[in-house]
């Protein structure tokens, strides 16, 4: 297993998400409009599970894969139907006309006001009074996206 610094973690977790939606989104806006997109999420998940499975090897489960696997609930199911959604989702958004900047951010945002009152009543999150003003920054942020659109 391989072992890294608190800090390190923190900024090396969210950089690897940033860089990553970067690139998912890039991508999703290149497919071609003339593919089948079931097919290229076919192609997409299947070299998903590849990466994953070699990542396995460098991340090995502490008691093995069949430990790990009697571990997990109904979440890891929840999370595909969600992946899957939100693949199908921006390439769908992407075809309509949405643009690249405009479609991640309305979808980030909207996600993230909707996910406040999740954190707050299910998780026990804390949000200031610093919270609340950004809360409304996104807010006013997604008015002004939208403006005369």
């Amino acid at each position: 297993m391989i072992k890294m610094k608190p800090m390190f973690l923190f900024y090396f977790s969210i950089s690897l998400v940033v860089a990553s939606s970067v690139l998912y989104h890039f991508a999703a806006r290149s497919t071609p409009s003339n593919v089948n997109f079931t097919v290229s999420l076919l192609v997409t998940y299947a070299i998903a599970f590849l990466v994953t499975l070699l990542g396995f090897f460098f991340l090995p489960a502490t008691n093995g894969i069949t430990a790990e696997l009697r571990r997990l609930n109904w979440a890891s199911v929840v999370l595909a139907v969600g992946v899957v959604g939100i693949e199908f989702g921006f390439l769908l958004s992407y075809r309509a006309g949405w643009n690249l900047g405009i479609a991640a951010m309305v979808a980030t945002v909207v996600s993230a006001l909707i996910l406040v009152p999740v954190a707050v009543f299910v998780f026990k999150d804390k949000i200031s009074w610093v919270n609340v003003a950004g809360i409304l920054v996104c807010l006013a942020g997604l008015i002004m996206l939208n403006w005369k659109r």
